[in-house]
């Protein structure tokens, strides 16, 4: 019998963020609390821009956008987001998506399924993801569970299980 396999990726639907990102702006643009504190939130090309008059306003912006991700699915681990900086008389907070394994986490990644995962699941990086192969599907399920259990600094989701 072939080996069964599948591949851990760390992709984010673009959509979702994006409509993760309008229910944000409108609830800011609704709040009482948002009134006439220039806050807003929005895509500036690949970044996403939040802007306020004051330091807690603009983290605030930046919690009600993390909890409408939390809402849409969105592991906030794929969310980087900076530190607030004056600019002028207005905060501002730039924040980024990260897709993608990098090869240093790939290869963390492949050595805790060397080491701690069953015997005869194979794991090799491919570009940004990871292929997992076994014969046996128990072993891969095992892996999917140890991998789900570590704190990992990414986020990871499983594709492609065959």
């Amino acid at each position: 019998m072939a080996d069964s396999s599948f591949d851990i990726v760390s992709k984010v639907e673009r959509q979702e963020v994006d409509n993760a990102l309008n229910q944000a702006a409108k609830e800011i643009s609704q709040r009482y609390d948002f009134k006439g504190v220039g806050a807003s939130i929005e895509w500036s090309g690949e970044k996403i821009e939040m802007r306020a008059n004051a330091e807690e306003r603009v983290k605030a912006v930046l919690d009600i956008f993390q909890s409408k991700l939390v809402k849409r699915g969105i592991s906030l681990k794929a969310l980087d987001a900076g530190e607030p900086q004056a600019s002028g008389k207005e905060y501002k907070i730039f924040a980024s998506i990260e897709e993608g394994i990098s090869q240093d986490n790939a290869k963390k990644v492949a050595k805790i399924i060397r080491d701690e995962g069953p015997k005869g699941v194979k794991a090799q990086v491919q570009g940004d993801e990871l292929r997992v192969s076994s014969k046996s599907r128990d072993d891969l399920q095992a892996v999917q569970q140890l991998l789900k259990g570590k704190d990992l600094d990414f986020a990871l989701q499983f594709v492609n299980y065959r």
